[in-house]
């Protein structure tokens, strides 16, 4: 038998992936058109309209099964993020809320339109959350989670707009917010540019499924002796 590590189904790689599994096989739904419902959790965003930069992933979701997320996030109940949850992920709308100001966020915008997103969610008790979230980043790096920053931003409030516009509003402006922010280097043109690039130089925006890969173990058979 080979020395191949033994598969531990608590290992926390594979209870994320459990997570990641469980939503990626939710039916997917119109972002726009969601109805309240109850609980924290994870959830992923599809595009599958016709802004330019966005074509290869636009071609991966214009079907039954869209395959290439253009954002991940988490909504975890309100004191998750300091380790004590303040209240029960069984009451809270946390991930209907979250999943509402993303699509307010689109709405707002001067070039992005709501019937162009779907979305994937799944409710999940609140210690899963993080390690699925995390997992969906790692195996899809998703655009908005990495080379176009801001868009899971809120208002940083009265007195803190000096920092720099995040890029996904220079590329998608229409939020009040961000237009009080100190202007960025970069054009829209060029973070359009950059966006493209690095979607094209992508081998594959529609990852492989959270399938466990374990070395084949090799077995002898030993003739039982009668």
């Amino acid at each position: 038998m080979s020395d191949a590590a033994p598969y531990n189904p608590l290992e926390k790689k594979h209870l994320g992936a459990s997570v990641a599994e469980a939503l990626l096989g939710r039916k997917p739904r119109a972002l726009g058109k969601l109805t309240a419902f109850k609980g924290a959790g994870v959830y992923a965003l599809y595009y599958k309209g016709e802004f330019a930069p966005y074509r290869r992933i636009a071609e991966l979701n214009r079907t039954d099964d869209p395959q290439a997320p253009i954002y991940v996030g988490k909504a975890i109940p309100a004191g998750g993020r300091k380790g004590v949850a303040i209240t029960s992920s069984a009451t809270t709308t946390t991930l209907y809320r979250r999943l509402k100001e993303h699509a307010e966020s689109i709405q707002s915008t001067e070039n992005l339109l709501i019937d162009d997103f779907i979305c994937r969610y799944l409710v999940v008790d609140d210690i899963w959350i993080p390690l699925g979230e995390s997992l969906l980043i790692a195996n899809f790096s998703p655009i908005w989670n990495t080379s176009l920053d801001g868009f899971g931003n809120h208002d940083p409030g009265s007195g803190r707009y000096k920092g720099l516009i995040p890029r996904w509003d220079v590329l998608h402006p229409g939020r009040a917010w961000a237009a009080k922010c100190a202007a960025r280097p970069e054009t829209s043109k060029q973070i359009a540019a950059d966006v493209q690039a690095r979607l094209d130089q992508e081998p594959s925006l529609a990852r492989s499924r959270f399938l466990v890969e374990q070395q084949r173990g090799t077995y002898r058979v030993i003739p039982k002796i009668d």
